[in-house]
């Protein structure tokens, strides 16, 4: 029972940790990165399409992007989409391709992508201890049916425990590492 409980747990959080570094991706650090604009929705024939799925992504110098649509109609509602995520960036068309030349970042910028990455972090610790109260409620109506010991349960919470403490700690080693990416000049 605590098994399936602890096997769920660690499921749900290593979910929460994938999500977290795909958020990653999209925060922008001193380098282009197709991350920043390929989960972008575009709207495509009436209907909500990520960016990756109508187009190549790829970054052929450090500080640009390169986008190329599979279908040449699509050059206009991706640069619209691009246009209103505001990721600072002004999209460069030549009819069949897209190119972003990222500025460099300034000082203010950075620290506010700082403080955008550390609210993404935090979220993501949220996310952690809700699952963590989750479980721990599981395993307490386990108990409460007679369905595991009190020691079971106690043991139990501790093994959550440890889940949220390492899984927390992988979310502070990404930030840290992200961080410091941002901030190199």
């Amino acid at each position: 029972m605590i098994d399936d409980v602890l096997k769920e747990t660690r499921s749900k959080m290593k979910s929460t940790l994938s999500v977290y570094e795909q958020d990653l991706q999209g925060i922008r650090s001193n380098r282009a990165s197709t991350g920043l604009v390929d989960r972008l929705e575009v709207e495509y024939y009436g209907q909500p399409t990520e960016l990756r799925q109508l187009a190549n992504i790829s970054t052929p110098e450090p500080m640009q992007i390169l986008i190329r649509p599979f279908d040449g109609s699509a050059v206009k509602a991706i640069e619209r989409a691009i246009m209103e995520a505001n990721i600072g960036m002004q999209p460069n068309t030549d009819g069949t391709q897209i190119r972003l030349n990222m500025p460099p970042l300034t000082r203010e910028r950075r620290v506010e992508l700082i403080k955008v990455l550390h609210k993404r972090a935090e979220d993501a610790r949220v996310s952690l201890r809700n699952i963590r109260r989750g479980a721990i409620e599981d395993m307490k109506e386990f108990e409460r049916e007679k369905m595991i010991s009190e020691d079971d349960l106690e043991h139990g919470e501790s093994e959550v425990q440890k889940l949220i403490e390492q899984f927390s700690a992988q979310v502070d080693e990404l930030t840290k590492n992200k961080e410091k990416e941002m901030m190199e000049v």
